[in-house]
């Protein structure tokens, strides 16, 4: 691991940043605290990086700096080289975060986010989505999707009300299929629609009835350890070219969700 170099880089990277919410400063760029709180580490531990004192940061971290420093793929690689790690397969376009509705994301406070594939994989979240659903950019292969997840992980339904099951499972597959017909590659689509026929009766039932339908303006509800269940209204933000969204929770009674911190949850939130 070079630190002087690593150093540098996330200086120049992090003063190179433009605040979401402009005010007068007397250096440019964004401050430390705001580039740990993107990338959901502590400031204590991005401050030690900056000073060339910090520990090695494993590759997750590693991604999540590169995400919270908007870096370009061959900065990426950069900052993986610089760490001492293998950087990442090239991904495709679609796993590059739309810059628009990226910067929305970081706007928002009170309410949680998620930027999404049309496949429902997870590109990002804020601090309040991860806080309340998990890490759902962990996954990988067919597993990315949380659609696929879903109909093939019954244990991902375990914090949502079974009240709410047979809505959501007939937006999935309806989603599902609208989702195929707009990927560039339709290869993963294909796979995953096979294994879920395969394997999921519930899916095989949905599928037949042929519905088609982009999750644009939905409801669904959360069983949480420390408010119960929570009702939400979730408002989905398409791209100009529907290939990512944006979805946003608000809580239906009007909760201040901003104090429901736990020490970790899993989930499976997809719109």
């Amino acid at each position: 691991m070079n630190r002087e170099e690593l150093a540098d880089f996330l200086r120049q990277r992090r003063a190179a940043l433009t605040p979401v919410h402009r005010t007068a400063r007397r250096t440019r760029g964004l401050r430390r605290e705001e580039v740990a709180e993107r990338a959901y580490i502590s400031i204590d531990y991005y401050t030690r990086l900056e000073q060339r004192r910090g520990p090695r940061p494993s590759p997750e971290v590693t991604s999540a700096l590169s995400r919270a420093l908007d870096l370009t793929t061959d900065e990426r690689d950069h900052l993986f080289h610089l760490i001492g790690h293998n950087p990442p397969q090239q991904t495709t376009d679609l796993d590059r975060v739309d810059p628009g509705l990226r910067r929305v994301l970081h706007a928002l406070d009170g309410n949680p986010a998620m930027i999404m594939s049309n496949l429902a994989h997870t590109l990002l979240q804020n601090p309040l989505a991860l806080e309340l659903f998990g890490d759902q950019t962990q996954y990988t292969g067919l597993a990315r999707s949380g659609y696929f997840r879903w109909f093939m992980t019954p244990e991902e339904r375990d914090i949502y009300p079974a009240d709410i099951y047979d809505a959501q499972s007939a937006t999935y597959a309806a989603a599902v299929r609208a989702a195929a017909d707009l990927e560039p590659d339709p290869a993963e689509a294909e796979q995953m629609i096979a294994t879920m026929l395969a394997g999921s009766a519930e899916f095989r039932r949905l599928w037949d009835d042929h519905q088609v339908r982009l999750c644009r303006q939905e409801t669904t509800s959360l069983l949480h350890p420390t408010a119960g269940r929570v009702d939400f209204d979730c408002e989905v933000v398409f791209t100009h070219d529907r290939l990512q969204r944006m979805l946003v929770f608000t809580a239906r009674d009007g909760k201040d969700l901003r104090g429901l911190v736990t020490s970790g949850r899993s989930g499976n939130l997809v719109g």
